[in-house]
């Protein structure tokens, strides 16, 4: 039988099956996923094959490197701290510490083809990615320009990687009661940016729930996916939109005007209204992977237009002589950011282990 998964731990999975029962499953062995290397084989979103596995029941899964700690003597207190400190920052959500002891009574098979998904960079692991959702109809990325504040580059990169994989994305800028003059006139700039590439733009206080109806009506039987950097309001945002949810949301650190994280791990809810919601974790950076050099232009949709308008076919949009691209950027047609934001994912080297390049 098919489900889907409505909540990805990394160890076991929320599957709602026919009907509406929600059940809890795990993966035995290896599921192999060709051409992908993800940190994550499945994610929200997956429909999966399951089938009822009486050999698993209550699982207890404590962590072989937890287990290396306690019963390896030799280990120096250096070496034993570090593992340590790696355990606690794992296990430190009460999410987690709360469930590693859970009833599985099912086993996941197969992940049945997905039509599309979308991933980041996984964090100092260069060669593999972290899915963040998947059969996504519709993403909104959720936006803030002040507490926090999120950076141009971050909104370039995100709306790359979901032209990629051909999914189409809304912008909500949130958090409009909180701005000032100089908010307003860059929530101006940016809209007139974003809105003019084809990007539905929405200026939105997530905690008025007359500001978020319309979404509703857009969700209504689709499965859509909120996203944004850690504190823009997209666990308030989600609870707005069905008054039966009542998530954690965090707070804003005043060191760093960043958010804390509350949702730790991507989860699927579905409104009473119609719809699942992927509500995923706070994304401080986003690393694109495994896009090449000369296809990053197709996925800048003013410069997509203007692909064959080069003097060279090959015209990388960078130096060459006669391009239209850099034309348009110097008659202000297409915006200086977005192409500032293009020249940083022609420049970085996507194998670097530490992401140097990556700009938040």
């Amino acid at each position: 039988m098919q489900g889907l998964v409505l909540k990805s731990t990394g160890k076991w999975y929320n599957v709602e099956l026919d009907g509406g029962q929600i059940v809890k499953a795990t993966i035995r062995g290896k599921l192999r996923i060709e051409g992908l290397k993800t940190t994550n084989p499945i994610a929200a979103g997956d429909w999966v094959e399951i089938e009822f596995d009486d050999r698993t029941g209550k699982n207890n899964f404590t962590s072989p490197e937890i287990e290396t700690i306690e019963d390896n003597s030799k280990a120096t207190k250096k070496a034993k701290a570090k593992k340590a400190k790696r355990n606690k920052e794992r296990l430190q959500s009460e999410e987690e510490q709360n469930e590693l002891e859970v009833e599985v009574n099912y086993c996941i098979k197969s992940i049945v083809p997905r039509k599309n998904y979308i991933v980041r960079k996984s964090t100092n692991l260069s060669k593999q990615m972290q899915i963040l959702a998947a059969n996504v109809d519709h993403a909104y990325l959720v936006v803030t320009l002040k507490s926090p504040v999120t950076q141009i580059a971050f909104i370039d990169r995100f709306l790359v990687s979901a032209e990629s994989f051909r999914i189409p994305t809304s912008i909500l800028f949130n958090k409009v009661d909180l701005f000032g003059e100089d908010e307003h006139l860059l929530l101006e700039g940016l809209t007139a940016i974003y809105s003019k590439i084809g990007y539905a733009c929405h200026p939105i206080s997530a905690q008025n729930e007359e500001d978020v109806l319309f979404l509703r009506e857009e969700i209504n039987g689709k499965q859509v996916m909120i996203s944004g950097n850690s504190g823009v309001g997209k666990t308030t945002l989600v609870n707005s939109l069905d008054p039966s949810f009542s998530l954690r949301t965090g707070e804003i650190s005043s060191v760093h005007e960043q958010g804390k994280h509350t949702t730790t791990f991507a989860e699927m809810h579905q409104l009473q209204t119609g719809g699942y919601i992927i509500d995923t974790p706070g994304i401080r950076a986003f690393g694109v992977i495994d896009l090449e050099k000369d296809h990053i232009a197709h996925y800048f949709p003013e410069m997509r237009a203007l692909i064959g308008a080069c003097k060279f076919h090959n015209c990388k949009h960078l130096n060459e002589p006669q391009c239209a691209v850099k034309k348009a950027v110097e008659e202000e047609e297409i915006s200086a950011s977005r192409y500032q934001s293009y020249l940083q994912l022609m420049q970085e080297d996507q194998s670097d282990p530490y992401r140097r390049n990556d700009f938040v």
